[in-house]
This record gives C-alpha cells, sequence and structure tokens, in this order.
C-alpha cells in the first residue's frame, strides 16, 4: 500500500495529524520553509561550542554538573557519552503507535528552529519513521522533568545505530536495521544529544496514545448506556435539551443530545410512556448527561493541552538565532502533560464507574424490574451475578490508577531537579484503565441486550438494535449459565475495535467527540 506524505509544518500540527501519525499510515517530511531556520539556530550552537563562554550542555556537563567546563576537542564525545549514560529504562518496550509519535513529535519540535540541531538529525528522525523502523524504548525511568531523559535517549541511541530496534515484535540491533534500511548512523554533533532528550515528546505521546484510542471506547460507552436505559425501561425526560441548557455545560448538552438520537424510535420506550409509577429512575440512568458529559469536557480539555504541546518547543537551552542567544529555561518540566493526563485519568475512571453501576442496576430485579441477575431460573441459574462481580473489580482498580501522579514529586540530580512532575508515569498508567473501562463495557453491552431481550417482543431504537445485533452475531443470549468469560472477550472487542463506534458516528447531525472523521 502506498502511502501518502504529511508535511509537517512545525508549530501547526493538527489533531488529525496526530492520529494519522499515530495509525502509522502516512511518511512524513518537513516543510522546506522551515529549513532556513533550523541551519540559523544550528550555527547559533557551532559558534557557541566554538567560543570561551559557558553554555549549558554544549560545553558543559549536565545536571547538577553544569558548572564543569568540557575541552572543545571532547564535545561530540560529550554528546555521545549523554546518550549512552541516560539509557538505563527499564520495563517492557512502548509500543509502536507510541514510538512513531516519539519520533515525528521530536522532528517537529527541533525544525522549529529554536534547538540548535543540524538538518541531519531532523532527516534521521524522518527517515526511521517512514522506514517503519521502532526504536526498542522501555516504558519505565523517567520521571517526567529535565525532559523524559531515559526513554528519549533510548530512542536516540537506536539512531546513532548502538542500541536495538523492535522488528516484527523482535528486539534486533539497530546498527543491523538501519544498514538494511540504508539509513546511515546519526552522529551527533554539539547540544545535538541534549537536543534530542531533553523535552516531553514521550510523556506526550502515551497521553495522545491514549487519548486516541479512548475514543471509540466512550462512543461505545454511549451506545451501550443508551441500550441500558431501554433495557431497564428509563425514561428519555432526563435528556431533555431544556434541562441540559439551563446548565449550559457543553459535555453535558451534547452527551444528552447523543442519548436523544440513539434512542430515537424505540418501541420499547413508546410501551411505558403510561402506567409506570416510577417516578424518577436512578442516577446512573438519569444523570449520564451530567456524568460523561463532565468527563467529555474533561478530555476536551487535554485535547487543548496535548495539541499545544505537541507543537511545543520543549528541549534546553533554547536557541534564539535572531540575537544570537541561547538562553536556559524549563520547558523540559512536563507539568501541563501531568495534569492533563490525571484529567484524563479521572475521566476514563468516570466512564468505567458509571457503567459498574449500571449493571449493577439491572441485575437488581427490585430496581429494573427485570429477572433476577437476569436469568429466567434464578437459583438453578446465577445469571449475571459474579459478571458484576468482575466489573466491580476493575471499576475498584480504577480508583486506585486513578490516583493523581503530578501530586507526587522526587528530587534527582542531587537535588538540582528538586520538582518533577511524574507526567511519564501519569500518562502511561492510562492503557491499562482504558483496558479495565472497555471490559466493563463488555460486560454491561452483555447484560443490557440480555435485558433487551426479556422485553421481546419489543424492540429498541434502529441505533440500538444494530448494536444488539452486532452482539449477538458474536455471543448469543444467555439462555442458562455457561462459560462467560470467552463472551466477556467478544463483547469487549465490539467495545474497543470501533464497531459500537460506528454505530454512534452512522447516526445523522451529531457533534464528533474530538478528532476528525
Amino acid at each position: 500500500m502506498t502511502k501518502s506524505t504529511l508535511t509537517l509544518t512545525p508549530g501547526s500540527l493538527g489533531l488529525e495529524d496526530l492520529q494519522a501519525i499515530h495509525s502509522g499510515k502516512v511518511r512524513l517530511a518537513i516543510d522546506a520553509a522551515a529549513r532556513d531556520g533550523i541551519r540559523a539556530s544550528a550555527a547559533v550552537v557551532q559558534r557557541a561550542a566554538a567560543g570561551t563562554t559557558a553554555v549549558y550542555g554544549v560545553n558543559t556537563g549536565f545536571g547538577k554538573l553544569a558548572s564543569t567546563r568540557i575541552d572543545e576537542a571532547a564535545l561530540d564525545r560529550l554528546q555521545l557519552n549523554l546518550i549512552r549514560s541516560h539509557s538505563v529504562g527499564v520495563g517492557v518496550p512502548l509500543q509502536p503507535a507510541v514510538v512513531r509519535l516519539m519520533l515525528a513529535l521530536k522532528a517537529a519540535s527541533l525544525a522549529r528552529g529554536a534547538s540548535g540541531v543540524r538538518d541531519v538529525v531532523i532527516d534521521t528522525l524522518l527517515a526511521v519513521f517512514n522506514a517503519g523502523l521502532v526504536p526498542y524504548v522501555p516504558s519505565q525511568g523517567s520521571v517526567g522533568a529535565s525532559g523524559d531523559l531515559a526513554p528519549l535517549a533510548h530512542m536516540t541511541l537506536a539512531l546513532m545505530g548502538e542500541g536495538e530496534m523492535l522488528i516484527a515484535g523482535q528486539r534486533r540491533s539497530a546498527q543491523q536495521a538501519l544498514r538494511e534500511a540504508g539509513i546511515a548512523p546519526l552522529k551527533l554533533a554539539a547540544k545535538e544529544g541534549l537536543a534530542l532528550i531533553n523535552g516531553t515528546q514521550t510523556s506526550t505521546a502515551l497521553a495522545l496514545h491514549a487519548f486516541l484510542s479512548f475514543e471509540p471506547v466512550l462512543e461505545a460507552a454511549l451506545v451501550v448506556g443508551a441500550l441500558t436505559v431501554d433495557a431497564a425501561r428509563g425514561s428519555d425526560g432526563p435528556f431533555d435539551p431544556r434541562i441540559h441548557a439551563l446548565r449550559g455545560q457543553p459535555g453535558q448538552i451534547d452527551v444528552a443530545q447523543y442519548y436523544r438520537a440513539l434512542l430515537a424510535g424505540s418501541p420499547i420506550r413508546r410501551s411505558h410512556l403510561e402506567g409506570d409509577d416510577r417516578v424518577q429512575d436512578p442516577y446512573s440512568l438519569r444523570c449520564q448527561p451530567q456524568v460523561v458529559g463532565a468527563c467529555l469536557d474533561q478530555l476536551r480539555h487535554a485535547a487543548l493541552v496535548l495539541l499545544r504541546e505537541a507543537n511545543a518547543v520543549t528541549d534546553n537551552p533554547l536557541v534564539f538565532a535572531d540575537g544570537e542567544e541561547l538562553v536556559s529555561g524549563g520547558n523540559f518540566h512536563a507539568e501541563p502533560v501531568a495534569l492533563a493526563a490525571d484529567g484524563m485519568a479521572l475521566a476514563i475512571a468516570e466512564v468505567g464507574a458509571i457503567a459498574e453501576r449500571r449493571i449493577a442496576m439491572l441485575i437488581d430485579a427490585g430496581v429494573s424490574r427485570l429477572p433476577p441477575f437476569l436469568t429466567r431460573d434464578a437459583g438453578l441459574n446465577s445469571g449475571f451475578m459474579i459478571a458484576h462481580v468482575t466489573a466491580a473489580s476493575l471499576a475498584s482498580e480504577n480508583k486506585s490508577l486513578a490516583h493523581p501522579a503530578s501530586v507526587d514529586s522526587l528530587p534527582t540530580s542531587a537535588n538540582q531537579e528538586d520538582h518533577v512532575s511524574m507526567a511519564t508515569f501519569a500518562a502511561r498508567r492510562l492503557q491499562p484503565m482504558i483496558a479495565n473501562t472497555a471490559h466493563i463495557l463488555g460486560i454491561e453491552l452483555l447484560a443490557a441486550a440480555q435485558g433487551i431481550d426479556f422485553l421481546r417482543p419489543l424492540a429498541s431504537s434502529p441505533a440500538l438494535e444494530d448494536a444488539h445485533a452486532l452482539l449477538r452475531a458474536a455471543c448469543p443470549s444467555v439462555d442458562e449459565d455457561r462459560y462467560l468469560a470467552p463472551d466477556i472477550e467478544r463483547a469487549t472487542a465490539l467495545v474497543t475495535d470501533g464497531s459500537l463506534s460506528r454505530v454512534f458516528r452512522a447516526l445523522p447531525g451529531l457533534p464528533r467527540l474530538w478528532t476528525p472523521a
């Protein structure tokens, strides 16, 4: 398959660009207009390296060793030693989609012409991306300040031919992989090693990976939540647009609109307009716009922060070519990413938490008015009793994982780096949380579909019948107790693979959650 070329205009990456990079379906190039600025900043660094003034990271040591001057003859070796000494990550490797984002975000940041690197550094990053090579980057070892030092060092080590690449899931010599791809190993000049590892590209890539992969899960949550409303013969009054307009929260307004569209035309809804003595539904049904809408607002805010960070220059010192200045600062501190990731964690946990409450409501005959535990012969059959326990365990696990990472800080580098963001973990822990929430939704999908089956011959809305049919093509109705774990996995796959997301996106006239089609 021939890939289209995405030209990166430094400082102007959009969410759709990041989505394309994340998927690996494009080749990358740098806007030619950026070349002059890149070369001007590199020239400033080269003159500084030849001068007598101490410039951090150019002719000095790093961190606590910043006051140590380095002889001009050893400046290239200084950068090489930096990468080798900082390649100290541990744990499982980062996923290819995350590493693709790291390569692209680092190239786009350096191409803004404020980092003092030569063209060859950016061109090597792009060549590795375009060859489909994935540097082997251990996932643990960054505190999210002074940049994502260890993971970016492993990425850079691979560019130099000294590290490793992941090829078809296997670790292979980076030198061999580069040779086979026809890419010359990168040889670092003054400041270039520092520019490559100083920055927030790993934590930002991890947060973007979670953000992009959670969208279909959240869309599935809307579909499944609506199916539960019908299964429990809940009211659609709580989705009345007038209620939400009076509050004015945009996410809440949109989520109520989503639910109205999903429930539109349901004969089940019409069947209990009269004669139903329940005055108000449980909060897990009635307050879905308020809860999920607040989560949506939080996620949309995270998108703004992450998009700004994806376009940012976050290394140190920064080069201002017009004034021939190198200025030390702290853009490598990933606090914006840490707080955005913590907010995402809360939203992901809450989407799972309210779904778990809906399952508990469905299996409670006194509330849902469905057979106990959604089985016809309760007692002989346990039905969904323990499937709900699984959902409860996952929701509880997410509550622990949602503890803010950004409130923690451990000083590093002999107290020179005395406050750190922990952004890398804040973003990395989002993936297991998404997996937990997806499994909760898979269980709810099974339970809600079972509830709909008990209401036959009444039908739900066209959209929700499509969702029900997708599940029944994968999992038959649970007429009596059987081995349910495989059903949970198949239902969860419909949550994560985009199947339910496509049901949602087929509804006309709705505002998208956050990414372009």
